[in-house]
């Protein structure tokens, strides 16, 4: 019995190690958010109640991983978890109800969307490391862009835009899986792109507008799935479900001025009337100005001439 008592305390201890080796740290929201943006490396898996069965599942491959993965991120990386957190719907739109796992790479997120198989897992979230989008301007975008370059999927963003900031990590996920096939960009609308985005007619509201560039062709993306999968489908295969267009030459500085014209007439229809109305205003005010002031010269004019009349005739009766 005395022997019992004291194995019962070194077995209880064995036992709540080996369960806490088998799951991962729980953390809030305000842990998150300093990790992702104090570490290299964090890979997060939000769980919701509603689906706690899967989420083991994928948490017990991501335990088996933890080691071997912080060991070839050269040791600068957090595995954790958080429970039914509102943030997982800023990175993965429409996709809330599921498990996702989110790996952050200097605060840039990228979605795993395979299986839970610790080997896949692992090759993925390494080959995650470097970032899958690149940022092209006005600049470059044609020189990366040209048919010979390969396929680019291209979103068309706004620093405003809501949606466009919940696709960087689908964008990323595209970027990251099709690395060596397919190229992922962005392009920003409103500031380096402002050119390249009315070349494209794409006006500026702060809405989304995803391209695909493919052998000289372009292919809009008219879907309301922003998932990896749907994404990935566009760029491979279902691109040829929608309109192959023209890609249109960049504009000349003429024609770039008229866009420009006709995109602030389009977005803001009452800021540019009234701003139309100030000179027209200004026009008539000094047309009326002018016909007042010549009103009063033709007045005395006409009366100086009957004046000068009225004394011939008066010097003629003298004479």
């Amino acid at each position: 019995m005395m022997i019992m008592k004291l194995l019962l305390p070194l077995l209880a201890g064995l036992f709540l190690t080996a369960t806490s080796a088998e799951e991962l740290q729980t953390v809030d929201e305000a842990e998150f958010v300093k990790l992702i943006s104090e570490e290299t490396y964090v890979v997060a898996l939000f769980c919701p109640s509603s689906s706690l069965e899967r989420c083991e599942e994928f948490e017990g491959e991501l335990t088996s991983i933890r080691e071997d993965m912080i060991d070839t991120l050269d040791g600068d990386a957090w595995v954790v978890k958080l429970l039914d957190s509102p943030f997982v719907d800023e990175y993965a739109v429409g996709k809330t109800d599921q498990p996702v796992i989110v790996m952050f790479r200097k605060g840039l997120p990228v979605i795993y969307d395979g299986p839970a198989n610790e080997e896949v897992m692992l090759e993925t979230l390494v080959r995650f490391q470097l970032p899958g989008v690149r940022d092209l301007t006005d600049t470059t975008f044609d020189q990366v862009t040209r048919p010979t370059a390969g396929d680019w999927l291209v979103m068309f963003y706004t620093t405003s835009c809501r949606l466009c900031h919940r696709l960087t990590a689908a964008m990323e996920t595209v970027g990251c899986m099709q690395r060596g096939k397919n190229n992922v960009a962005r392009v920003n609308k409103e500031t380096y792109g402002e050119k390249t985005g009315r070349r494209f007619q794409l006006g500026l509201e702060d809405k989304l507008d995803i391209i695909l560039f493919r052998q000289g062709k372009m292919y809009h993306y008219n879907l309301e799935k922003y998932d990896p999968e749907s994404l990935t489908a566009f760029v491979t295969t279902s691109f040829s479900e929608h309109i192959a267009e023209d890609i249109p030459p960049p504009k000349s500085p003429l024609f770039d001025l008229v866009q420009l014209c006709l995109d602030y007439l389009k977005a803001y229809p009452l800021l540019v009337g009234a701003c139309l109305c100030v000179p027209v205003l200004l026009v008539v005010a000094f047309l009326l100005i002018m016909r007042g002031e010549e009103e009063p010269k033709t007045r005395k004019t006409k009366k100086k001439k009957k004046e000068e009349q009225k004394e011939k005739k008066e010097s003629k009766k003298d004479k």
